[in-house]
């Protein structure tokens, strides 16, 4: 993964760059230029859910699938 700073000169460039964002494609920040973004510290999170079987899995899959419906 690669960072890069950017001007927007358009709002039109914005909205462009949001819609590469719900794509999956691109992740935008927000913040000052030069202003470094913090590291995530994915250790805190260990532990926070609980492990499950693929069964229980699908069977929750399943459940909140037929919710929709």
């Amino acid at each position: 993964m690669r960072t890069i700073t950017i001007d927007i000169i358009n709002e039109k460039a914005l909205n462009l760059l949001r819609e590469l964002e719900l794509l999956e494609l691109i992740r935008l920040h927000k913040g000052k230029p030069g202003e470094k973004s913090k590291a995530v510290d994915w250790k805190k999170y260990k532990g926070a859910m609980s492990k499950q079987s693929l069964e229980e899995i699908d069977y929750q899959l399943k459940e909140l699938r037929n919710g929709w419906e």
